[in-house]
């Protein structure tokens, strides 16, 4: 197998093992190739063997005196079982595994089938037609989805429905599920209680209490800053947070978001607390359907209330959206036709993020969950490069699933859904919830999304391939 590799590497590992050889074998001779590539000979009658190849070096028999024959021999078997791990290096400095040992994560071998058998399956599924390009190969994360966010279409996906940490992408559900109970402009004073369980380490938009907020304020934190604090206080205005819990749980049922868990609203590592690809997209889906959803999660920078001292007017600071692909801040290119919707990281999760684009009067959502690449700030350049595939891929392949409708909007006449057949014992996971007898309100659909839109308990229409106007982000945009 031909592999390169620079010079100063090979010199120096060369150098290491000659060391070692000395030791064990004195070698007849040693030898440098041209353009560093480094190989030894070892006894007279043995060839050449690159000290870069899979096969195990083969010694001779060792010269030495009597006395040490047993102690150089037994050393010479050790040299031969350890060279070919020693001495092996990486093809690519983009391909080195800094921690080789670490367990791979694996899918379970069998997942929910909810939105098609196909996406049941571990592994990439994609259905390739006459014209349509391949899949990037620069996308490293763990389980990933392309969907046309009109007709609900999965156009590929890898793991879709693997149960992971889900991160500060659970604030879509959050947001989801509190937008339409909490009108913007009611205003609340924030008690001490409200901020004192936030997690070590939290991201947090700044809070402090005993100061007065609106509702509007803090969901522009929850958004901008993916603030816990904020997510804490609108909690607590919603009841507290079991309710909040078991509201956002009856929330992901009716969506039929089956593989989700809630035990922190905020996304805050917790055991037990999973979602995947599939249903963090069908959750983008739906709150892409309320207008201020949009709005908030478009919004690039806002002023943010700060310190209220006595006799002074109220000061502000500036808050920036934490979606890269969104601002182009941290080294990431903007992505063109980026409308949302959420990003988060944390320790379990890694890095996660679900994102909406529109080019060319088409709409797509793409989740990534858990790049296990080394590339900086890789969830967004793997979401970018799936939307890339997504926009040139869209009417040449066949759909390997689809996005499904609330559990309210399915025909009578349908079957209900499977449930999470994949090991929920093992991440902690929950059965399925009861649907919501709740529902969500509000009508404004922006951005090409179908979804449902659900009118009274339970009751709902299903609208498919309807057009609407992108929200304005010009007005959103920071100011130079």
């Amino acid at each position: 197998m031909n592999q390169l590799h620079t010079p100063n590497a090979s010199r120096n590992q060369e150098t290491d093992r000659l060391s070692f050889m000395r030791q064990v074998s004195r070698p007849s001779s040693d030898r440098v190739l041209r353009g560093g590539l480094s190989r030894c000979q070892i006894g007279p009658n043995s060839g050449p063997i690159s000290i870069f190849s899979m096969r195990p070096c083969t010694f001779s028999s060792v010269s030495a005196l009597k006395k040490t024959t047993a102690r150089r021999a037994a050393l010479a078997l050790l040299a031969a079982a350890l060279l070919p791990a020693t001495t092996a290096a990486p093809a690519f400095a983009a391909t080195h595994d800094d921690n080789p040992d670490r367990k791979k994560a694996k899918p379970p071998a069998v997942m929910s089938s909810v939105g098609g058998a196909q996406l049941a399956k571990p592994g990439t599924q994609v259905l390739l037609g006459p014209g349509a390009p391949v899949l990037p190969k620069s996308v490293s994360g763990r389980s990933w989805i392309v969907a046309d966010a009109e007709s609900g279409d999965v156009l590929a996906s890898h793991n879709a429905h693997w149960r992971l940490p889900p991160a500060s992408t659970m604030k879509m559900l959050f947001a989801d599920t509190l937008l339409p109970r909490l009108p913007k402009t009611t205003a609340h004073e924030v008690a001490p209680e409200e901020l004192a369980a936030l997690g070590e380490g939290s991201s947090l938009v700044g809070i402090k209490e005993n100061h007065t907020y609106t509702v509007h304020d803090l969901w522009l934190g929850v958004f901008l800053r993916s603030g816990n604090d904020a997510v804490h206080v609108l909690a607590a205005m919603n009841g507290g947070m079991p309710k909040t819990i078991a509201d956002m749980q009856a929330h992901a049922a009716e969506l039929q978001a089956l593989d989700t868990k809630v035990v922190s609203p905020d996304g805050y590592d917790a055991p037990g607390q999973v979602s995947s690809a599939y249903d963090l997209t069908l959750i983008a889906r739906s709150g892409m359907q309320k207008k201020d959803f949009r709005e908030y999660c478009s919004t690039v920078s806002a002023d943010f209330p700060g310190e209220q001292k006595k006799g002074k007017k109220r000061e502000t600071f500036k808050i920036q959206n934490t979606n890269r692909l969104l601002t182009g801040a941290s080294g990431v290119t903007p992505y063109k036709g980026i409308a949302g919707v959420k990003n988060g990281t944390t320790t379990q999760a890694g890095s996660t993020f679900t994102g909406v684009a529109e080019r060319n009067g088409k709409v797509l959502l793409v989740t990534v969950m858990h790049p296990e690449s080394d590339e900086s700030m890789a969830v967004y350049k793997e979401a970018s490069r799936l939307l890339d595939w997504g926009f040139a891929a869209a009417g040449k392949v066949t759909p390997v699933g689809e996005l499904v409708p609330p559990a309210s909007a399915r025909p009578a006449t349908s079957p209900a859904p499977e449930p999470v057949k994949n090991d929920a014992g093992k991440d902690g996971a929950a059965e399925p919830v009861a649907a919501s007898q709740t529902g969500s309100s509000g009508m404004g659909v922006a951005l090409s999304v179908a979804g449902a839109v659900l009118a009274g308990l339970g009751a709902a229409m299903f609208l498919l391939r309807r057009r609407w106007p992108l929200p304005d982000r010009s007005r959103h945009e920071p100011r130079p």
